[in-house]
């Protein structure tokens, strides 16, 4: 995932903190952790953690016809969000690939999104190019914005003074401040008792609790379909939207080619695979090893995405090292069938709001 010119070498403040280590790859930019990665898991999961996600793009979007022009255009019923209300969204191909994940909330004068590192220009641009003559100004604020994300039972009323927008979602509560006003956030949240986490600790209870990142779990063929996007991020009765001929055929007539995998990963090696990696079985390779962590209860763990018609008792390989997988998207999904996505309970703390 490259990065996008309005972050082009810029560094979250918060790395200044004592302890910090900078994140590589696709979180480059700010810190991967404080010190001690499983106490700060600990600390997302059991108590109040903050986690600085300050390399999202964010993006700001006003005018009268903004949630109808985004439900027109997303995978989402949006027409009548409710200023406050949190929701995931898809932008989709023609030929219904995802090529942007949305979280996103309305404020009763502007919608508020964020999205993966590095692909908000690329949405503002495909945001422009639709405007026509609606009443719509979308605008890319990723420079005077950023996100950090509050997690744990315990962070419920942590909210920091001067918040622009807060999603309180089932994954912790994403608050929106301004960038020049990190350093003072954070401060404020510490001296109220929430701890800093890392990019490492968000991400290993990320993986834990089964939830797919774009980019690392999926590629450039994903559809909604295959790693559970379409009980979070799509309406299946809303009105026509780009690529959702491929949701209909695959929700009614078929299933999709792939599905979404969890893996226990062997503990006994000292690497983890690295994304990309081949995940095989019976010698033949059957899909891509998406993210990996270590994951202070369950150990090394990962997410996957296999063909659809591997077996789902059979023992994987994944960038060579054995795996047991668990279902996260079941074989049957799509054609019709009601497909409740096998989710961990009690990794994460209590959901917040």
């Amino acid at each position: 995932m490259s990065r996008s010119h309005s972050l082009a070498g810029m560094e979250s403040p918060l790395l200044a903190t004592q302890g910090a280590v900078p994140a590589e790859g696709p979180d480059a930019g700010v810190a991967a952790h404080y010190g001690d990665p499983y106490a700060e898991q600990r600390t997302l999961a059991l108590s109040a953690g903050l986690v600085d996600r300050s390399h999202r793009g964010v993006l700001r979007i006003t005018g009268q016809d903004r949630l109808s022009w985004l439900h027109s255009l997303t995978t989402q019923d949006l027409e009548h969000l409710a200023p406050g209300s949190t929701a995931e969204a898809l932008i989709l191909s023609p030929n219904g690939h995802v090529e942007h994940h949305l979280t996103l909330a309305d404020d009763g004068t502007a919608v508020w999104l964020h999205v993966e590192p590095g692909t908000e220009t690329a949405l503002l641009e495909f945001l422009q190019s639709m405007r026509f003559m609606l009443r719509v100004e979308p605008a890319d604020v990723t420079s005077q914005y950023a996100v950090l994300t509050l997690m744990g039972p315990d962070s419920d009323d942590r909210l920091p003074d001067g918040t622009a927008v807060a999603m309180r979602g089932t994954f912790g509560m994403d608050v929106v401040v301004e960038r020049d006003r990190l350093r003072a956030i954070a401060t404020e949240l510490r001296e109220r008792g929430v701890t800093l986490a890392g990019m490492q600790a968000y991400e290993a209870l990320r993986i834990a609790a089964r939830r797919p990142r774009l980019g690392l779990d999926t590629d450039h063929r994903t559809i909604p379909h295959e790693v559970g996007w379409i009980e979070t991020a799509v309406h299946l009765s809303k009105g026509c939207y780009r690529g959702q001929e491929t949701v209909a055929r695959v929700h009614n007539l078929g299933h999709p080619p792939r599905r979404l995998v969890f893996l226990h990963l062997d503990g006994s090696e000292d690497e983890l695979p690295s994304h990309g990696d081949p995940v095989t079985a019976a010698d033949a390779t059957v899909g891509f090893v998406g993210s990996a962590a270590r994951h202070y209860e369950l150990g090394p763990i990962g997410l996957a995405l296999i063909k659809r018609t591997v077996p789902v008792d059979a023992t994987l390989t994944a960038g060579g090292l054995a795996a047991a997988q668990e279902v996260v998207v079941p074989p049957d999904a799509g054609a019709n069938v009601k497909i409740t996505l096998t989710r961990p309970r009690g990794l994460v703390g209590r959901r917040p709001g």
